[in-house]
């Protein structure tokens, strides 16, 4: 099969949680791009219909569902809407995540906040998607983790900033989502649905000067991540061209950690 055809996404119902966010537009606008339709799936509706109105106004297949992660009836309802108005799901991208904790010394108020909608939440929402992805003869998980779920903190990122530490909750459960990848790989296979991870560096946002100073001496790219440097990494996982590429956990840091 020609390689165009093995990365188009045309006839993919495709559903992006967090698609609303930093990363989740980025990867939304690449999955449309290459021919899916998406639904963003928000906690915010009014957001969510809000970015996918400016990707439909680009000519992409974009629209926006009302999901609380941390609700089971909400992830029940998201279920439901989406066989109700799309008939099935090809491919998940398991982006969405909350961030009540603000450092280490937070209180586990927030630490247990974090781990009902990243933890329990996710575990919820993954198994009703794949569920429907399985009805629909198979298909594809996409597990956005972090490089902070592979490595320790480099505080000296921080130095001469007033961002303080990274939050001890961000580093659990994204850990967590790299092991529970290659388990959903064994588990889901013989549903036919490929499992897989991204781990991505830091994203461009505006962070303080002495951070992007920081940060960049070290990686081999120069720079953080674009808008555009998850998007081919995305396609290739949700498309017949990622077929035999299942159970990975793929680092992509520009370097950084080689």
């Amino acid at each position: 099969m020609n390689v165009k055809d093995l990365l188009n996404l045309e006839g993919k119902v495709i559903l992006v949680s967090g698609g609303a966010g930093s990363y989740g537009k980025s990867i939304v606008e690449g999955l449309a791009e290459a021919g899916g339709t998406v639904i963003i799936a928000s906690r915010n509706l009014k957001n969510g219909q809000a970015v996918a109105e400016a990707f439909r106004v680009e000519g992409l297949d974009v629209h926006a569902l009302q999901v609380d992660q941390g609700i089971h009836e909400s992830v029940l309802a998201l279920k439901n809407e989406i066989l109700k108005s799309f008939g099935k799901l090809d491919v998940f991208v398991n982006n969405a995540v909350a961030r009540p904790m603000k450092g280490y010394d937070d209180s586990m108020e927030n630490f247990a906040e974090s781990m009902r909608i990243n933890a329990t939440g996710m575990m919820d929402i993954l198994r009703e998607m794949c569920e429907i992805i399985g009805e629909n003869g198979g298909g594809s998980v996409i597990n956005i983790s972090s490089m902070m779920g592979m490595y320790g903190p480099d505080l000296s990122n921080y130095e001469g900033t007033d961002m303080g530490n990274p939050p001890p909750d961000y580093f659990f459960h994204n850990g967590g989502l790299i092991n529970l990848t290659r388990y959903l790989t064994k588990i889901l296979a013989k549903k036919n649905i490929r499992v897989n991870c991204i781990s991505p560096g830091g994203l461009f946002n505006n962070q303080p000067e002495r951070f992007l100073e920081n940060y960049y001496k070290k990686v081999p790219a120069g720079r953080l991540a674009n808008n555009d440097d998850i998007k081919g990494l995305m396609v290739l996982l949700a498309s017949e061209a990622g077929a035999y590429i299942n159970g990975e956990n793929i680092l992509m840091d520009g370097g950084l950690n080689a």
